[in-house]
Parts: C-alpha cells; structure tokens; sequence
C-alpha cells in the first residue's frame, strides 16, 4: 500500500515501536503521522499496539471482559477448547 508521501506500510512497521517510544526525530514522525492518517490499515496496526500497550500498563489490576467479548476472543484464537475448561 503506498501513499503520498515519503513512507510506505513497511517503513512505518519498522519504526513503529521507535514512534511508540518517542524515540525518533521530528520529521520521521510528521510522515508517519501523515502515513497513518492516509491509511486505515496502519491506523488499525497503530491503535492496535497502543491499545496493547495501555492494556499491558494495567496489568495486575483485575479487568473482566464481558463473557460475549470473552467467547468471540477465543473463537477468533482458536481457543474454543480452553474457553470451555474455564
């Protein structure tokens, strides 16, 4: 998938977790920020690893899922069986 501009898919997935830490220059990051903001597929990848990462963060602390979002999860795994252990 390419844009119009300096970066492609693939770039922005090698620097993703740079961009995440705040660990790039400036002008990388305005690309990557208008690379993402022309692509829903990198948007997805981004807010998806955000996500991970605050969720991660919150370790420790209990979070319930609703046993619907529970049974969709671990149909999507291929974790029926373990689904029905617990």
């Amino acid at each position: 998938m390419t844009h119009q501009h300096d970066l492609n898919c693939p770039d922005i997935l090698q620097n993703l977790n740079d961009y995440i830490d705040g660990e790039l220059d400036q002008k990388i990051c305005a690309d990557i920020e208008a690379h993402i903001h022309a692509c829903p597929t990198c948007q997805i990848v981004v807010n998806t690893l955000k996500k991970t990462i605050q969720l991660y963060q919150m370790s420790g602390q209990e979070t319930e899922l609703p046993e619907d979002v529970r049974q969709r999860l671990f149909a999507r795994l291929d974790l029926d069986a373990y689904a029905r252990e617990e």
